[in-house]
């Protein structure tokens, strides 16, 4: 397959500078994800406290991961259209929108606005940061910049709900919106004055220029083999990430773990993710995407397969650290080949499309796994997830393209050339 990453922005005549882009790229991430941190856990909860059954409450989970998986498309266009850095600052005022619906709630269906709003805020932080990462940094740094997004937004979602604690104590567990609305404030003033995430164009016109964007259509049909081939890959390494939250929880209970052993497992394997996520970015920049790609895939692949075999509480914890650093290591992974493969001209509107076909794994992951599971076993549909996670490392070592990271760095800030 050939492929070539997208061309360097006309600023690339600055040196680039990790301290220039630190705050304008980071900084909203972190304040933003310990907002969405506190909040996504007691969402049910406060559906619980407003009167719902608990499988109404369990249904309010579901309903910020459904309006972000819509809203997928529509916040690229958006971003697009408006900018990275206006459509950050609107993101971070629809958390504040949001925090405040939920904190006001006085019934189920305001509290379900409050979860609909919630979804396309958190997708248009994710898009616009990637855009502007993706546009900003050069190719042989972008995978460290984006595997470091995502460390930073894992390290938000572990700070969020021990932010939030003392003040569930104390007002309930609506109060985690509070920590939603601070989020949201700090996340929009921290974009507003940074001045470097105006991001110029393609053509090299003047900071916040914004070049005419293509229809949709015309740019999924100009990247139709890449979302297709590279798509079908990510889409996989969606399926085999989420599926580990549904089977390894059912098989731990299975086997008699309680529910604080299995929490504390999922704590130990955040802890190993968050130290692995600037290695992760710095072997994809050294050594080329595959070498993260597939052994994340394969990672998945054998750990999901072997967990049938683990009938004690260690080996279980040995089956959550291996898929933790499996994790760990493709921190990053999705956005980077997405960065790799968007057009200079309609990047968010691309990369929307490419978070689209993630979230269908993503997304997809409890259905496939409930079926499996309504017809067989947990164990069986571990099995079958994890095969096809083994098939997907094949389909990724197949359509990842290659690259030449010497070759970049001398090459810079002109395009590289992919094989």
């Amino acid at each position: 397959m050939s492929a070539k990453l997208a061309p360097m922005p006309a600023t690339a005549d600055l040196p680039f500078s990790w301290r220039r882009i630190a705050l304008p790229a980071y900084g909203p991430s972190l304040v933003g994800s310990i907002g969405h941190g506190a909040i996504v856990p007691v969402v049910a909860l406060t559906a619980r406290e407003l009167g719902a059954s608990v499988s109404v409450a369990a249904l309010f989970v579901s309903i910020v991961a459904v309006a972000e998986f819509v809203g997928s498309v529509p916040v690229g266009i958006f971003v697009d259209r408006v900018g990275e850095r206006t459509a950050l600052v609107i993101g971070g005022l629809l958390e504040v929108m949001a925090g405040l619906i939920g904190w006001f709630a006085p019934n189920l269906w305001v509290l379900a606005l409050a979860a609909v709003v919630m979804g396309p805020a958190g997708g248009i932080f994710i898009v616009a940061r990637q855009s502007y990462l993706g546009h900003i940094v050069p190719a042989h740094q972008r995978a460290r910049a984006m595997s470091t997004l995502g460390g930073v937004a894992r390290i938000g979602w572990f700070i969020g709900p021990l932010a939030a604690a003392p003040l569930i104590a104390v007002h309930g567990a609506r109060a985690a919106f509070l920590v939603l609305i601070a989020g949201g404030l700090g996340a929009a003033a921290i974009t507003w004055w940074s001045m470097d995430l105006v991001v110029p164009s393609a053509e090299g016109d003047h900071p916040g220029a914004r070049p005419a964007t293509p229809p949709l259509r015309e740019t999924v049909r100009r990247h139709a083999r890449v979302l297709l081939t590279l798509g079908l890959g990510i889409l996989v390494i969606g399926l085999a990430r989420a599926s580990r939250n549904v089977v390894v929880p059912l098989w731990a209970d299975h086997i008699g773990m309680t529910a604080s052993e299995v929490s504390v497992l999922f704590g130990l394997g955040m802890g190993i993710e968050m130290l692995l996520f600037y290695p992760a970015g710095w072997i994809m920049d050294r050594f080329g995407r595959v070498w993260v790609a597939v052994p994340v895939a394969l990672g998945f692949g054998v750990t999901l397969m072997a967990l049938p075999l683990a009938d004690t509480r260690g080996g279980v914890g040995v089956a959550v650290v291996a898929m933790s650093i499996a994790n760990g290591l493709g921190s990053g992974i999705v956005m980077t080949l997405g960065a790799d493969a968007a057009p200079p001209v309609g990047r968010a509107a691309f990369l929307g499309v490419w978070r689209l076909i993630s979230l269908i794994g993503a997304n997809g992951a409890s259905v496939l796994v409930a079926a499996i599971a309504a017809i067989a076993s947990v164990g069986a549909a571990a099995v079958v997830v994890g095969v096809l996670s083994l098939l997907g490392a094949g389909w990724l070592a197949r359509w990842v393209p290659r690259y030449e990271p010497d070759r970049e760095r001398a090459a810079y800030p002109s395009t590289p050339r992919q094989t």
